[in-house]
């Protein structure tokens, strides 16, 4: 049986110019995964920080509740007590617990709206890390077509897709 000898390679082997949309393909594929791990990176980081806001938000509340208790019980001791030297003893303390508990949800509100404020950074960063992602992805894709169409339009078309998507990604990390 006679072998057959099969040529692989591209059809054009001195087209300059598809040697250089290969090239660009390539980096296009590079910065497309630095900004897909970027995307990753900054929706974690949103989960993690919604997580921590919710967690002093209920922190903030256990505070609120033991304030509510502290001056309900210094209400049942006024109203219910006999001895009032008991009783002054008692509702001081109750009303110093009360206080405290105040001042501390005061601080533990204020860090939940912090950690609430860095979410939505985090997620804005990441909304634009997504947008510039899909950008590149498709300039990716458009170039690519290049070689089974030879027609330069997608090329063209897919860099500038590619060059938005870049700059819509590097766009976030200015939130």
């Amino acid at each position: 049986m006679a072998e057959v000898e099969i040529h692989a390679g591209h059809p054009h082997e001195g087209d300059a110019l598809g040697k250089k949309i290969g090239i660009t393909v390539g980096l296009i594929g590079i910065v497309l995964a630095i900004v897909t791990i970027a995307s990753h990176r900054e929706h974690t980081a949103a989960v993690v920080l919604k997580t921590e806001a919710n967690d002093q938000w209920a922190y903030y509340q256990a505070k609120k509740i033991r304030e509510h208790e502290s001056s309900v019980a210094v209400t049942l001791i006024a109203t219910l007590g006999s001895d009032a030297e008991r009783v002054k003893s008692g509702t001081e303390k109750l009303e110093k617990d009360r206080a405290k508990y105040e001042h501390d949800a005061v601080d533990i509100q204020k860090l939940a709206e912090e950690k609430e404020s860095e979410m939505s950074r985090a997620e804005a960063r990441a909304l634009r890390f997504d947008l510039g992602e899909g950008l590149l992805e498709l300039g990716l894709v458009l170039s690519s077509l290049y070689f089974l169409a030879q027609k330069k339009l997608f090329p063209g078309i897919g860099v500038v897709a590619a060059i938005i998507g870049a700059a819509i990604s590097a766009s976030a990390t200015l939130l």
